[in-house]
């Protein structure tokens, strides 16, 4: 994640970049981000206050904040807080989506007459590297129950899944 800080009516000094810089990179474990994503963040003065404005681009995606504050450092903490529950509520929208279709599927599977041959549909996948965090993401993104993928730090290909009982699980594949 790169980021672009701009100040108008003000110098952004290098304890301000610092803060800045700080605080959107915890967000970064949240969201799908690239390296080559930019962040831009806009400081302003006013006469009585001080504004911050954040854009985020993301694969999910645009997530924007204004805030205003008397003191820049807490007008930094609020904007970082009004991203976080814009996060929370769109994990929320894709988590309350993805049961709809679940529940649609099972009750179109129950309405199809049982026939004897088992129709296969087929569909090949490339297994992208990745950490499991952004598998997870991805995942829930894509509104499936599991995600096919490379895992970064053992280079061997892993299976990601949602359980039934609540959480998820793994399955390595052993090169035997």
């Amino acid at each position: 994640m790169r980021f672009e800080i701009v100040g108008k009516n003000v110098t952004v000094t290098p304890a301000m970049k610092e803060k800045i810089e700080k605080k959107l990179s915890g967000l970064q474990k949240y969201l799908l981000i690239d390296e080559d994503t930019i962040v831009r963040v806009v400081a302003r003065v006013y006469p009585n206050s001080q504004k911050v404005e954040v854009t985020i681009p993301t694969k999910v995606g645009l997530l924007r904040t204004e805030v205003e504050d008397n003191d820049f450092y807490a007008a930094v903490d609020l904007a970082i807080d009004k991203l976080e529950d814009q996060l929370r509520r769109q994990k929320t929208r894709l988590s309350k989506r993805h049961r709809e279709h679940l529940a649609q599927a099972f009750i179109d599977e129950n309405d199809q007459p049982e026939t004897d041959d088992i129709p296969v549909r087929t569909k090949s996948v490339t297994a992208e590297e990745m950490p499991l965090d952004e598998a997870i993401m991805q995942m829930e993104l894509s509104g499936h129950n599991f995600y096919i993928y490379t895992d970064e730090d053992s280079e061997k290909v892993a299976v990601v899944y949602r359980r039934k009982v609540g959480g998820y699980g793994l399955i390595e594949v052993d090169d035997e």
